[in-house]
């Protein structure tokens, strides 16, 4: 497969945005997302500061065949007993999944983003849970933290790349 990963331009985050609204609509099996009258999910809270200067936020676009077939935003945390990078959102369209494309983007963002980083699941998120732990399973070796979040049943999983 011809994948890539790339940060997206400000002048290009039209496509973060419409790839936004597929994300929107896969988690309203997990969170009561609704659209609105006219059909469309609220604005993602916080995307325009990822093209913001100086913010530790990046957008990252995966592309198939030159095709958009995801994103990941990453951001740079400012806790150091959270960690250094947290994997904010990842997305991959469902025609894409399978084909290790998830996979291969998860490693390269954890090899260009070396330090602890943090990827978090909501708790009834068990598809994404697997996901997450087979993909950071594999990158450490099994040499990774995971823990509940207290208050409201998130899982984190906690490693260094």
């Amino acid at each position: 497969m011809d994948f890539r990963i790339d940060l997206v331009p400000a002048r290009r985050k039209r496509v973060i945005s419409g790839l936004m609204q597929l994300y929107l609509y896969d988690f309203t099996l997990y969170q009561n997302l609704d659209v609105n009258q006219d059909g469309v999910f609220p604005e993602y809270p916080g995307l325009d500061d990822y093209w913001k200067r100086g913010m530790g936020k990046y957008p990252f676009l995966m592309t198939s065949g030159g095709k958009p077939a995801g994103f990941a935003l990453v951001e740079r945390l400012i806790d150091p007993q959270e960690g250094d990078y947290y994997m904010t959102e990842f997305f991959v369209m469902q025609k894409y999944r399978r084909f290790g494309l998830g996979s291969w983007a998860a490693g390269e963002l954890f090899d260009r983003f070396q330090g602890r980083w943090k990827v978090t699941q909501i708790k009834n998120n068990t598809p994404a849970q697997a996901f997450w732990r087979k993909i950071i399973g594999n990158y450490t070796n099994q040499q990774f933290e995971e823990m509940i979040h207290p208050s409201n049943g998130n899982i984190s999983q906690y490693f260094m790349s």
